[in-house]
């Protein structure tokens, strides 16, 4: 067996919180990368208890975080459920969690997990080997539709789970996953009481019971989610605040207002525009998330002129990203051309973006048979998001962009819970729509989001291809990390001439709070852990 450190990672943590003030968090530390005012040095005493209103611009679509895919669910359920391995407090290194340790065998084949003893759920049942094993067997006995992650993450390749002991786990595969342990941290795969779980069926959306250090309270759909301080919680001083009340203002500027007024203590998407505003307030501070996205707009290939690896290629050239940027992102972000950010190994730097070319883009739509253009939809997201502050105006300027080249696109837009639903079917002809990264592997990119597998969870646009199935297959099962990073930029060369979608952003994620919140880390995954998080006196 490969012994993997996670029990010496823990020991390392430990120590090292003894040093670092606000540092405390299921998620050991990380560094502050960003350039503002992180919010994590008191710079005095601190406030015990108190309620965070958290501003944000869309509701939860579930409070079970196995059943969806949606950042804002996420946002909340990593509050109440825990994962068995751990993110770093600001990266995707790997940290103990509900596993203390772990071990793999020499083939890749089999991972054995130590579990944390004396943990309990919120209902009072014990976290145990038995509640992992329910909780895996769940996952994979449901519908692909119905656990996305699990179906793209694990799927077939997961045989067994086995309960050695009360707390030792033993996952057995058909072949090695490279990002297992990766996998694992992930906010889908955080671990639910059984108990709740065969008692709320279907329900257990709507009551959600995990072991984190918040409990649910209530959710009033489409105004607030509201969690409370768990007595029990397993580390002990935390959590710091009594209570987090997620409260929903769709509108960037009404969300803002509402910081500004006091009517919330901490906000998301806010605007690049308003970040000189912000600085400028002395009663607010910036945050600053380590970036890990891409935005872009989706083609769907299965429809109409799209079918048309031409017109894709069209469209793409008929983009003005450095407009987009300049318009809606105050540098804030740089042009994508991959469908995965610089940051994340197997990045292909060499892969030539297409250029704004509105007489390439003519020429190509003459070529397919469109020399007159064509009709098609253009669906605006309907929230906002780090990669895509303002949906509607970043449609209009590509609505702009695609009518100097003769297409005309009919701007569309849903209900968020229905704009996800209908897009995820194939019914937008494009559609903008962004990713942010789940666990820093390339594979949570180029799988997750352009697989043939993934058609009907995150590949929402239909595209098929067989090569590049095989190059993100065989990266999987690989332990070399150099041979998996050629085959994903081998990947990503066949992908920018297919191109199933336009790249258009990688953005610099922007939040804003008072200036007497402290503790506060963002992740760059945008599944923030509020546990450390207090108010300054």
């Amino acid at each position: 067996m490969k012994k993997r450190n996670g029990l010496l990672m823990l020991v390392f943590a430990l120590l090292l919180s003894l040093g670092l003030a606000g540092c405390s968090g299921s998620q050991s530390s990380g560094t502050d990368e960003g350039g503002k005012d992180s919010g994590t040095d008191s710079g005095g005493e601190t406030a015990a208890g108190g309620t965070l209103v958290f501003g944000r611009s869309g509701d939860s679509d579930a409070l079970d975080p196995a059943v969806t895919t949606e950042g804002e669910s996420f946002k909340v359920t990593v509050n109440i459920f825990e994962t068995l391995i751990n993110f770093g407090e600001q990266d995707t290194e790997i940290q103990p969690g509900l596993a203390t340790e772990w071990e793999e065998s020499e083939d890749g084949l089999k991972h054995t997990l130590k579990l944390r003893e004396g943990v309990k759920f919120h209902d009072g049942t014990d976290f145990n080997a038995e509640a992992v094993v329910f909780n895996f067997n769940r996952w994979k006995a449901g519908n692909k539709e119905e656990f996305y992650y699990y179906a793209s993450q694990f799927g077939d390749v997961l045989t067994e789970v086995k309960a050695v002991d009360d707390y030792t786990v033993e996952f057995t595969l058909s072949r090695p996953i490279a990002p297992f342990l990766k996998n694992l941290a992930m906010s889908p795969f955080g671990i639910a009481s059984p108990a709740a779980v065969e008692k709320a069926g279907d329900k257990f959306t709507d009551s959600p019971v995990g072991t984190g250090p918040f409990k649910f309270k209530e959710w009033k759909r489409n105004d607030r989610v509201v969690v409370e301080k768990n007595p029990d919680y397993w580390q002990e001083g935390l959590p710091k605040l009594d209570s987090v009340i997620f409260r929903v203002i769709p509108e960037n500027s009404a969300r803002l207002n509402a910081l500004s007024t006091g009517e919330v203590d901490l906000i998301d998407g806010v605007s690049f525009s308003d970040v000189g505003q912000i600085e400028g307030n002395a009663d607010l501070q910036l945050f600053d998330r380590p970036s890990m996205n891409v935005g872009y707009l989706g083609l769907t290939n299965t429809r109409g002129p799209l079918k048309d690896k031409k017109v894709r290629q069209a469209l793409n050239y008929a983009v003005d990203k450095q407009a987009l940027i300049d318009a809606f992102y105050s540098g804030y972000a740089e042009p994508a051309k991959n469908p995965m950010p610089p940051g994340i190994a197997g990045y292909n730097d060499e892969v030539q973006d297409y250029e704004y070319n509105p007489e390439k883009a003519k020429e190509l739509l003459k070529e397919a048979g469109y020399e007159n253009g064509f009709e098609m939809e253009l669906w605006a997201m309907p929230v906002a998001r780090p990669y895509m502050p303002d949906g509607q105006k970043v449609a209009e300027a590509i609505q702009a962009n695609f009518a100097d080249v003769g297409v005309k696109a009919k701007i569309v837009s849903y209900e968020w819970g229905t704009y996800l639903d209908k897009a995820n079917k194939g019914e937008a002809d494009s559609f903008l729509l962004g990713w942010t990264g789940d666990n820093g592997d390339a594979d949570n990119f180029l799988y997750v989001l352009l697989d043939q597998d993934t058609i009907g969870s995150n590949n929402y646009t239909y595209y098929k291809n067989q090569e590049v199935h095989d190059l993100l297959i065989k990266a999987q099962t690989l332990t070399d990390q150099a041979e998996r990073e050629a085959l994903y930029k081998q990947a990503q060369l066949i992908i920018k001439d297919d191109a199933p979608w336009i790249p258009l952003v990688h953005s610099n994620p922007v939040l804003a709070g008072k200036a007497d919140i402290t503790g506060f880390k963002p992740h760059p995954t945008g599944s923030d852990l509020l546990s450390s998080v207090e108010f300054k006196k």
